[in-house]
């Protein structure tokens, strides 16, 4: 392991043994094409049915999502530091 590799731990994801997820997507096609015939009310909006459709339709964001990605970037992080060691250096030398 190097200085600047720091492995972090394994994400933990629960799957669930008793789901079957072939018939909750049919239930959902059964329920949308109800809702299109009329024989239900229309579905009142609701902000949490569209959150995460942006990260589902890409698959760079996707990857990303997945690999944890980093916190901040390369520049920035580079930027904060040369920012940073100057105002190190005029405390320092007690120019502030």
């Amino acid at each position: 392991m190097g200085m600047f590799n720091v492995r972090e731990p394994r994400r933990f994801e629960h799957k669930y043994i008793y789901v079957d997820e072939r018939k909750e997507r049919l239930a959902k096609i059964e329920e949308r094409a109800k809702r299109e015939l009329g024989m239900l009310p229309e579905e009142e909006f609701n902000p949490e049915s569209i959150r995460g459709k942006f990260l589902e339709s890409t698959t760079h964001l996707k990857r990303r999502k997945q690999n944890g990605g980093p916190a901040i970037s390369l520049p920035v992080a580079i930027v904060l530091a040369v920012l940073l060691t100057i105002l190190l250096f005029n405390i320092l030398n007690g120019n502030i």
